[in-house]
């Protein structure tokens, strides 16, 4: 566990005390924050977790239904493998089990995601495709594992459920090979990493890439 203030958050309907520091809550709601004013999780949209351990797991995340821009670190809940709120007020988002599939097949130290207009309306154009190729542009090497701009990485496309049971069995066979994210369609991103940090990295990446695209197609429609 990181250094630094500890938080001690009961919940009544919970006899178990989780501790956090005030550190992870403060650079989970930085990063939310963050996102929010690149027009990435508008209102309420989006979802973000940090493993707090995996063994049993653990994630602090935002609560369902908050305002991203608004956010505090008071906010934040934890959620233990089961989708259970440990501590902190508020629910977990149906996403969660999202989460949780994940960072079950990855092992990611956090998982992000955000709804941009690139990413929604990508996901729907690519649909039926199942996949968006992203090729030979040099934002490419700040994906994990990438260190040339002459290589392509496919992006999976799911299709959009509200059945988080349907979503994560729909898109773990392709998790150990997706390039650290997915897009449902219609609905927008999930990335991860190894870190808060590295996680973030990913979807910055991977949105400017998806917008790269999206400009390049309607240069071409337009030409």
């Amino acid at each position: 566990m990181q250094s630094g203030l500890c938080f001690l958050y009961r919940r009544r309907r919970d006899p178990r005390t989780v501790r956090t520091s005030r550190t992870q809550r403060d650079q989970l709601v930085q990063a939310i924050k963050a996102l929010h004013i690149r027009g990435w999780c508008d209102g309420t949209g989006g979802n973000f977790s940090v493993v707090l351990q995996h063994q049993p797991l653990l994630l602090l995340m935002a609560p369902s239904g908050v305002d991203k821009g608004q956010v505090s670190a008071e906010q934040l809940i934890v959620v233990d493998q089961t989708r259970k709120v440990l501590s902190g007020e508020g629910n977990a988002s149906a996403e969660t089990a999202l989460h949780l599939r994940i960072v079950d097949a990855t092992k990611a130290g956090a998982v992000l995601h955000t709804h941009s207009v690139p990413g929604t309306v990508l996901s729907r154009q690519y649909e039926n495709d199942g996949v968006i190729t992203l090729e030979g542009w040099e934002m490419l090497k700040g994906l994990h594992g990438i260190n040339t701009h002459a290589t392509s990485v496919n992006i999976p496309v799911i299709s959009n459920s509200q059945s988080m049971q349907d979503l994560s069995n729909a898109i773990t066979p392709s998790l150990a090979s997706a390039p650290c994210g997915f897009l449902v369609a219609g609905h927008g991103l999930y990335a991860w990493g190894e870190s808060l940090e590295a996680s973030k990295r990913h979807i910055e990446i991977l949105e400017f890439l998806l917008n790269v695209k999206l400009t390049q197609m309607m240069i071409r429609n337009q030409s």
